[in-house]
């Protein structure tokens, strides 16, 4: 479904992406795990458009799109939940699902989306009408995630979804995930709990100072004695 071919992302002088590679196929998870500053959210905005592309290939479903605008790479099937959310806290829940639809014009279509989005996370109907910023961490996190799946994407990357929530919070965004990619979504995972990721994930890649440096089915990463080590949190005798 995805490939990335020698992809290069500069920031001014600081190249954050050095020519890496990867690939996601239909129905898989895939994970990219990392320490902080190692490139891997920087992968997933250039995949979706958010930022600009030096060099380099992605191809979508055989569709090049390096350097598309990201509304277009939406209407093609990709959407992005970003780190840290990034709702609008303004609007409504409501609203802001309302804006993850904009690129569809079947209004019942939509309003079947909402519905199943709804299934997902029952709370955020009992919320519809609420401002985005009173709610709680994770109810801004699964807000994000059904603004996300309203663009009714094949591939949805998610950035550190459980960043700064607590752990019984944390599983249940994963059980959530989990069951949105049984429901037949593709996902592309950045997170920095790499247990949890490796966990959830088919197959990953380890990302350091903007290279792969390591990949594999995500049973076998979680063995990797340098995984284990430098991931995980573990001393290997």
């Amino acid at each position: 479904m995805l490939r990335v071919e020698g992809l290069r992302v500069s920031y001014g002088a600081v190249e954050a992406v050095k020519g890496l590679d990867l690939d996601v196929g239909a129905g898989e998870i895939v994970a990219l795990i990392g320490a902080n500053g190692a490139g891997k959210s920087t992968t997933l905005m250039a995949i979706s458009g958010a930022t600009a592309v030096s060099g380099g290939y992605i191809r979508f479903r055989g569709t090049a799109i390096e350097g598309r605008p990201a509304s277009e790479i939406v209407r093609l099937g990709i959407a992005h939940v970003p780190e840290g959310r990034r709702i609008f806290k303004r609007l409504t829940v409501l609203e802001n699902l309302q804006v993850g639809a904009y690129t569809r014009r079947d209004r019942r279509e939509v309003e079947a989306s909402l519905e199943g989005m709804f299934g997902y996370f029952p709370a955020l109907r009992d919320r519809r009408g609420q401002q985005g910023g009173t709610l709680s961490g994770g109810e801004q996190q699964m807000l994000a995630i059904g603004r996300a799946l309203m663009a009714n994407p094949t591939l949805l990357l998610l950035d550190e979804p459980s960043l700064g929530l607590a752990p019984l919070m944390v599983e249940r965004i994963f059980d959530i995930i989990r069951s949105i990619h049984r429901s037949g979504t593709t996902m592309l995972l950045v997170e920095q709990n790499a247990r949890t990721a490796l966990g959830v994930a088919d197959r990953a890649y380890v990302v350091e100072t903007g290279r792969i440096v390591l990949h594999g089915p995500a049973s076998a990463l979680l063995d990797d004695p340098k995984v284990r080590t430098a991931y995980l949190g573990e001393v290997i005798a």
